[in-house]
């Protein structure tokens, strides 16, 4: 059926709408209401393009008809409100989903230029972002040495790499952290999703998973992660994905008090 390339990147749609609003119920409202107005035929398919490109232009033209179309939701803090969402937008798709500039263009309708200027402008707000410290779980030290030397050029802190569920649970205790980059299936056999599941228990971070199977992941099922990266992956896409964290996160006072300390 002719539905069908279009329902295998449903879960990358999700990925990209939960990141874009900072929450899974909203991102996920905003891709049943893409596929409604899709096959109430408000919104059309563009046979043109590619079945992603396709979809997420469906869903761009449907967000902007909305009367929040474009807009940041209220959940977001002030540093938010203040950057430019089409900005923001050109960002995450070309940084987290890996879209070219001109897939970028053909999805929000507008022009190449736009798009590289609005990507330029959200990096600078990105860089204009204070650090915050990290916790990594990852279990294969070359990515978990890879996430490291990431995170700290960007000015963040690593207060420690957890390869195990006991050891991740053990380096929270110490508190003082804002973020979270967690692996899914750890050294001993452990996951990482119950051990992030613990830590929160006790602190309010944001999370963000990294898996080399995120279709597992996004199936839409259950309660799913709200940031996900793939793995292997880009700099620029762990860069996007930590600063969208951080910019929805609600509980920043524990973070931006251990910045300025």
């Amino acid at each position: 059926m002719a539905s069908n390339p279009l329902i295998k990147q449903l879960p990358f749609l999700r990925r990209y709408t939960r990141a874009l609003m900072g929450s899974q119920a909203a991102g996920d409202l905003l891709v049943q209401n893409t596929l409604q107005a899709i096959l109430d035929g408000k919104v059309a398919v563009d046979p043109a393009v590619s079945p992603r490109v396709a979809l997420y232009k469906a869903f761009h033209e449907t967000w902007n008809r909305q009367s929040s179309g474009g807009q940041v939701p209220s959940r977001a803090d002030a540093r938010l409100q203040a950057m430019d969402p089409s900005s923001r937008v050109a960002l995450l798709l070309t940084a987290m989903e890996g879209f070219s500039f001109a897939e970028a263009s053909t999805i929000l309708g507008t022009t190449l230029s736009d798009v590289e200027a609005q990507v330029v402008a959200a990096q600078r707000e990105i860089d204009r972002q204070l650090a915050t410290r990290v916790l990594i779980i990852e279990d294969e030290w070359v990515i978990a040495l890879d996430l490291k030397t990431l995170v700290t050029e960007l000015g963040h802190e690593v207060i420690g790499v957890a390869p195990t569920h006991s050891k991740a649970v053990e380096l929270a205790q110490g508190g003082n952290f804002g973020l979270v980059l967690a692996d899914i299936q750890l050294a001993d056999g452990s996951s990482g999703i119950e051990a992030v599941t613990e830590i929160l228990e006790s602190f309010n971070v944001p999370v963000i998973f990294i898996t080399a199977f995120p279709d597992r992941l996004l199936t839409g099922e259950r309660p799913e992660p709200t940031y996900l990266i793939t793995k292997p992956f880009l700099t620029e896409t762990v860069k996007a994905t930590v600063a969208q964290a951080l910019f929805f996160h609600e509980a920043r006072a524990e973070p931006e008090a251990a910045r300025s300390a």
